[in-house]
């Protein structure tokens, strides 16, 4: 079954979409939305599902992640789109609309460090809320490193003050104590959200879509005030691209003496001497991971690093000196 659905041209807009149901996930960085997005697609039985992906940086390393990838993927590479109230995301989402074949559900992903507020805007402020409904804002939080003031940032606070649902994700990773604490702060955020505990990102559906739970009047009230949470939490995304091999050790070494706690969230598509095969770079926290499969294409390195106060020439400069010569 085909959930990706790509922007074709000269197609006439079918009437039958008028209030095509939207859900919008947002979480900080690494808390597993992408894997609740893979969750969706591969357990949408009879529903056709549009998705629309956004990740910071100008890598598209979240749609070579994701599962079931084609050609009939729209992405939307043109940056942070939690930031204003994108052209582009318009656009996208009238090519969905325009469509001749059904489409039953669109569902968006944030950036990690977006202040929902401005897509939000997006769907109930501006000529789209005649064509679609939103449904839900659907906000997954990491119970291993969620903490009231664990990022100082005011982009994961409103991650949770505008949630309708929020998903406390990877519940496996701490004790029972800890999700009852988070469950209790939540509450204080968001008085009346609908939490919902999850391992891996798996939830039953019918719990996340077609709920009905956005008030979208509350939202107009505060649709003309700046969104500037990038700038106010001094995030920074550094992206590097190389056609020449990491080598494993110095890369490993990169990894010990460079990662810190100013990089939130790293991954890639990463190309080693050593090895013939792709390597799928996740890193979350102090967390990292490495998975291998077959290249499709010509290998290259493509790595995004998302953290606070990074210096992006240095950066550049120690990861040129993992590659081989």
């Amino acid at each position: 079954m085909k959930n990706l659905i790509t922007p074709t041209e000269d197609l006439i807009y079918d009437e039958t979409k008028r209030g095509l149901p939207v859900t919008i996930i947002t979480g900080f960085l690494g808390s597993g939305k992408t894997t609740l997005l893979n969750q969706i697609i591969k357990n949408t039985d009879n529903l056709k599902v549009a998705v629309l992906v956004n990740e910071l940086g100008d890598i598209n390393i979240d749609s070579q992640l994701l599962v079931s990838i084609d050609e009939d993927m729209i992405e939307l590479s043109n940056g942070c789109i939690c930031c204003t109230i994108n052209d582009g995301l318009i656009d996208a989402v009238y090519r969905v609309l325009e469509r001749q074949d059904r489409i039953d559900y669109l569902v968006i992903e944030t950036t990690g460090v977006a202040d929902p507020l401005p897509i939000i805007i997006t769907f109930v402020g501006t000529e789209l809320r005649d064509f679609t409904s939103l449904d839900s804002v659907l906000t997954v939080v990491d119970v291993e490193t969620f903490t009231p003031d664990s990022f100082d940032s005011e982009a994961a606070i409103k991650q949770i003050a505008y949630g309708d649902i929020i998903l406390l994700n990877k519940t496996d990773l701490v004790p029972e104590e800890k999700v009852r604490e988070l469950e209790n702060y939540v509450e204080t955020v968001k008085e009346g959200a609908r939490i919902l505990r999850s391992q891996y990102g798996q939830v039953p559906l019918p719990l996340i879509l077609d709920v009905g739970l956005s008030q979208p009047d509350t939202y107009l009230t505060e649709g003309d005030r700046d969104s500037k949470h990038l700038v106010n939490d001094g995030f920074v995304s550094v992206s590097f691209r190389s056609d020449r091999p990491f080598a494993v050790k110095k890369f490993q070494a990169f990894l010990q003496e460079r990662m810190s706690a100013d990089v939130f969230r790293a991954k890639g598509i990463l190309w080693f001497k050593e090895s013939p095969r792709r390597h799928i770079f996740q890193l979350s926290g102090k967390r990292y991971d490495l998975k291998d499969e077959d290249w499709q294409g010509k290998p290259s390195n493509q790595l995004v690093l998302i953290g606070r106060s990074l210096n992006k020439l240095q950066l550049h400069q120690q990861l040129n000196n993992c590659l081989t010569r």
